[in-house]
């Protein structure tokens, strides 16, 4: 039985520790927070990673979570509602796709794993491949030895880092920037998404049912000085000077944005990468191919690697090399199909001028009467559902079957 240590605990990391346990192998799951994270944004399940969660028995618990998100209303500078979109096709989401708070996901996910050794409040701070296993030096000043290191921490992936290089050799940036954090209940009008779009940044804030809380969103092109994933206060600033002017309620959502606890803040890019592994260390989820926001599939991509990944080292003895290799060779193909969604989407979330703009509302007052529109609606999920459905998942084994 191999000892695997896996690096982060959010959806990839922990779905991984779970199909592991079920292989026979012993996993540990190291978390740089003191704590499960609950912030986040809502995100989407499909396709593959809906089978992943129901052959993990999770189907109907992810349901009882869902957002249940009904509509987009568009708004002008002024407030003014000038358009309207059906959930489920601003979500490119239909039949039995699920929407649930990210926050929500993972901790359900890190409770289904109960019987898994986690490490909060630390995080690898050397790793050293031997032979025979892997020697690993913590930040708080540990070490242990395992037979296999994953990476699943990350855009930012620290396991990347040490073992590929610089950040800046794996990340292809698509020009913009988001933005995301929870603000006060009032800002949000509940199981709606409220959008303001203005030429070239874009503006989200939506209330889940019962939510105690709005969260909102913020889409931008990139600044020229990338401040540091680390520095909140230059990141605040970074958000604050790329809408300033911009009318609705931005100002005071800003104003919010400022004392957010979760405040997140990154570029929309995508992790492009020769090769996920390297003897005995991995890479699964944002950390070896995460697609960007823009592409709706991230957390669909960090399930179904994690699921591919375990199966794949079970299948192989839990050698790395014959391992690591069929997880590959599995999904490629499937993280090529998700990650060209991204620049696809990422045309309709920002539109770079007035007249776009307004073409867009157009077009979203008259779909309702149009003549072909389901045909239509089909025609911008089809790629979509078409991604989240490329991939053959290797068969469970026979006691979660």
């Amino acid at each position: 039985m191999s000892d695997v240590l896996i690096s982060g605990a959010g959806v990839a990391g922990p779905t991984l520790a779970w199909w592991l346990r079920r292989h026979g192998f012993r996993p540990t799951v190291v978390e740089r927070a003191p704590a499960l994270r609950d912030g986040g944004y809502k995100v989407d399940i499909r396709g593959a990673a809906l089978t992943v969660l129901d052959r993990m028995g999770l189907r109907e618990q992810v349901r009882r979570r869902e957002t249940g998100m009904r509509l987009a209303r568009f708004v002008d500078a002024s407030g003014a509602q000038v358009a309207t979109m059906d959930a489920a096709l601003f979500g490119g989401r239909e039949g039995d796709d699920v929407e649930l708070m990210r926050g929500d996901l993972a901790r359900l996910l890190v409770e289904a794993t109960g019987d898994v050794e986690y490490l909060f409040g630390d995080s690898i701070a050397a790793l050293d491949p031997a032979a025979d296993g892997v020697d690993v030096t913590f930040a708080g000043g540990g070490r242990r030895r395992f037979d296999l290191v994953v990476g699943a921490d990350g855009l930012h992936s620290t396991v990347r880092r040490l073992v590929f290089g610089p950040a800046a050799a794996h990340l292809r940036p698509l020009g913009h920037h988001i933005a995301i954090c929870t603000v006060p209940a009032g800002f949000g009008e509940e199981r709606v998404e409220l959008m303001h779009p203005a030429p070239g940044r874009t503006v989200g804030v939506y209330r889940t049912g019962g939510a105690p809380d709005a969260r909102a969103l913020f889409l931008f092109p990139s600044p020229a000085e990338e401040p540091d994933h680390r520095d909140l206060p230059a990141q605040r600033a970074a958000l604050a000077r790329a809408f300033d002017g911009a009318g609705w309620r931005v100002p005071e959502l800003l104003a919010a944005a400022a004392d957010a606890p979760d405040f997140y803040f990154a570029p929309m890019s995508q992790v492009r990468m020769d090769r996920w592994s390297t003897g005995r260390i991995g890479l699964i989820g944002d950390a070896g191919y995460g697609p960007s926001p823009a592409s709706g599939q991230g957390t669909s991509l960090g399930l179904v690697g994690a699921y591919v990944l375990a199966a794949s080292l079970a299948e192989a003895g839990g050698d790395p090399v014959a391992g690591f290799a069929g997880y590959e060779r599995r999904m490629r193909p499937f993280v090529t199909a998700n990650q060209l969604l991204a620049e696809r989407n990422l045309k309709g979330m920002v539109l770079s001028s007035a007249a776009q703009i307004r073409f867009q509302t157009l077009m979203l007052r008259l779909m309702p009467r149009l003549p072909g529109r389901e045909r239509m609606i089909r025609r911008v999920t089809e790629p979509i559902r078409r991604a989240a459905t490329a991939i053959t998942l290797p068969d469970a084994p026979a006691a979660v079957r």
